[in-house]
């Protein structure tokens, strides 16, 4: 029983993350020898202000990138 556990970063919309499991889903299905209904897809949204890459939160560097986008 094939199980994907994807993790993002919130923000995305309702059918953007039906798109990815749908996609996913049909991913798994043409490469492994399993039934449709054995197939597990999960996404994990995590906030922003949670995910840190190079100690900066994802909220500090939307944050950083609005401010240049305004000075522009």
């Amino acid at each position: 029983m094939p199980q994907v556990a994807i993790t993002l970063a919130e923000g995305r919309t309702p059918e953007q993350i039906r798109a990815l499991l749908h996609e996913v889903h049909e991913a798994v299905l043409r490469t492994t020898n399993t039934k449709p209904e054995y197939i597990r897809v999960v996404v994990h949204e995590v906030p922003r202000s949670h995910w840190a890459t190079g100690d900066v939160t994802l909220t500090e560097m939307d944050a950083t990138a609005s401010g240049k986008e305004q000075q522009s």
